[in-house]
């Protein structure tokens, strides 16, 4: 009966881990789809794309990469934790991961802050009065990394989630799917930054 169990478990485990595949495969599309838009806009209006790039602080950019990277490390390493039995460790490094994803929403905050204070936010009246290169650029600043900075919540939200399973124990060192799952969409949000990063942040 417990072979069978075992069996079963495994099967459900393989369907989790290739529902988390497809879904990121989904992601990948959008995203890509994004990426396409810009590449094609850029290239119709290269000065206005550039011009837009030097109103973003490339500091923030390149602190929230450098925070994401970490974290993409620190949740690798609670899969590795997992493994070797380590509750402990695990709960911490999730911890850390979660710290830092809300360091970089931080981050985002006053990024965004500062250029609604400025009046530079979609459908202000600044936004209407910039030509048409400037417009399309801003738009999809605002758009794409409002989109990252959602798949970081929902990151967030599994990671928590995560996060008390470990506590309870429903992951454990011999069925930690729920995790690897959770990291493999972490590792996602990561990959999707250190694209955004560059092609927003560093036109030259």
């Amino acid at each position: 009966m417990s072979e069978k169990h075992t069996h079963i478990e495994h099967r459900d485990d393989e369907a989790s881990k290739l529902g988390m595949w497809l879904f990121i495969f989904t992601e990948l599309l959008l995203f890509g789809g994004l990426f396409l838009v810009y590449s094609i806009f850029r290239s119709q209006y290269p000065t206005s794309f550039h011009e837009g790039s030097l109103e973003l602080n490339v500091t923030i950019g390149a602190l929230n990469t450098m925070v994401l990277l970490v974290s993409s490390m620190t949740i690798a390493m609670a899969i590795t934790a997992i493994q070797k039995k380590n509750k402990k460790l695990t709960l911490i490094l999730i911890g850390i991961t979660l710290f830092l994803a809300f360091v970089f929403l931080v981050n985002k905050y006053f990024e965004w802050g500062a250029k609604f204070h400025h009046g530079l936010y979609p459908g202000s009246d600044l936004m209407e009065l910039l030509d048409r290169g400037h417009h399309l650029y801003f738009s999809l600043y605002f758009f794409m990394t409002g989109l990252h900075a959602l798949h970081i919540i929902v990151g967030m939200i599994l990671l928590i989630i995560t996060y008390v399973k470990v506590k309870n124990e429903s992951i454990k060192h011999d069925h930690f799917v729920f995790l690897e799952n959770g990291a493999l969409y972490w590792h996602l949000v990561d990959l999707i930054w250190i694209f955004l990063f560059p092609l927003m942040y560093l036109i030259s």
